[in-house]
């Protein structure tokens, strides 16, 4: 395997898998660019080195074939933007006319093909679908990390192609080296913070992290199935009770490896989910009926804060509280300050997971902590301890 700093692009025509699922607003405008931007140094790299770029990416999820709505023609001025090149595009992704076009590009031009998914053969990680691809270019990169779990013919098939000619673009060998520093050859002690609703959604990440890290925070909707698994009064808050058990082993297995949990000792509790409700404080396992916990209250802020600014490591993944609802957005907010604070006094921080990366952007901290993960999915899975076809396929 090959870095794309060493790899020689000279002449070539590089075929790089990049995540351009970018939300869109109403006129088909890109209304964060966050991900092309995280693409450019890889794209830039392949182009000073003499080489050429063929873009491919998926958009959205077409079920029926090409849909206007998801085609990539609507972001390519936003892409030419960020490059400082035009940027060509073709209305397909394979077939004899957009080999045509590859075949014409020159060092130094760069090629968008059409949304992927287009074709049902690109989910179903299709063989010849990938082989078609794999036609356009000499040599093949893979700066996708947001779908990198995913086994699809232009994540994964197509590498078979290149066997000596495979590579990870800079941001998904990034994403990979912070993930490693994190988990693995981070300073101590390591804090992880799971936020989230669902225990169901964390538990594989939850009982893997057990083995790694010295302190463990759990907030969100998650903390309630902690509190009534140890007998506590809930209220109306979300609670997962077929999980109830499970939370009373994690709690077990992390005495028995002297793992630190941190619950929330206290929420701010509504009477309505709305930004108006009536709310008050209320200590863990009593909570009133017909109140419902929204957020972790001022004490749990201060012992979490105090556990994560005394960490060597730090990784966030998943928010404390509903924080799209101002009113209930402080416990988040306080945990975003603190892992600021953490990475001022030397930490390696780590924001990972679609909402807590919201919430750190929401409060304009982004700049402010270690590193951002671009990869939902891949991330969790990564933490799962799971393999990642993507990654995989560029190894092996």
């Amino acid at each position: 395997m090959s870095s794309v700093k060493e790899y020689d692009f000279s002449g070539k025509k590089a075929i790089v898998r990049v995540d351009f699922n970018v939300p869109l607003d109403e006129n088909f405008n890109v209304s964060d660019d966050t991900r092309i931007k995280a693409a450019v140094p890889t794209i830039k790299t392949i182009l000073e080195n003499g080489g050429s770029a063929i873009l491919m990416s998926h958009l959205g999820r077409p079920k029926n074939g090409p849909e206007d709505k998801f085609s990539l023609k609507h972001i390519v001025s936003t892409i030419s933007e960020n490059l400082g090149v035009e940027v060509k595009f073709v209305s397909d992704c394979i077939g004899a006319d957009i080999e045509r076009s590859a075949a014409d590009l020159k060092s130094g031009e760069v090629l968008l093909l059409e949304n992927l998914r287009f074709y049902k053969e690109e989910t179903a990680g299709d063989e010849a679908f990938a082989k078609q691809l794999s036609q356009l270019a000499d040599c093949y990169v893979n700066d996708a990390f947001g779908t990198a779990h995913r086994a699809h013919a232009s994540t994964t098939i197509i590498a078979k192609f290149f066997p000596n000619d495979k590579m990870f673009g800079l941001l998904l060998a990034g994403e990979l080296e912070s993930i490693d520093k994190a988990i693995k050859s981070g300073k101590s002690p390591l804090t992880a913070i799971m936020g989230g609703s669902k225990v169901s959604s964390k538990i594989q990440i939850i009982t893997q992290m057990l083995s790694k890290v010295d302190n463990l925070i759990i907030g969100g909707g998650m903390g309630y199935t902690f509190s009534k698994a140890t007998g506590g009064k809930i209220g109306n808050s979300i609670v997962e009770d077929d999980f109830l058990q499970t939370a009373l082993d994690v709690l077990k297995q992390a005495e028995e490896k002297g793992v630190n949990i941190y619950l929330p000792v206290d929420s701010i509790v509504a009477d309505d989910f709305s930004n108006d409700a009536n709310t008050q404080v209320a200590t863990a396992g009593s909570i009133p009926d017909g109140w419902e916990g929204l957020d972790c209250g001022p004490e749990s802020r201060k012992i979490f804060a105090d556990v994560i600014e005394k960490s060597g490591t730090v990784l966030w993944n998943g928010p404390v509280g509903v924080f799209e609802l101002d009113a209930f957005g402080e416990g988040t907010k306080a945990i975003a300050n603190s892992v600021v604070q953490a990475t001022k006094n030397g930490a390696f921080t780590l924001i990972g997971g679609g909402d807590s990366v919201a919430a750190i952007n929401k409060y304009g901290l982004a700049d402010q902590v270690s590193y951002i993960s671009t990869g939902g999915g891949a991330l969790l899975e990564l933490l799962e301890g799971k393999v990642l076809p993507g990654v995989d396929a560029i190894l092996n």
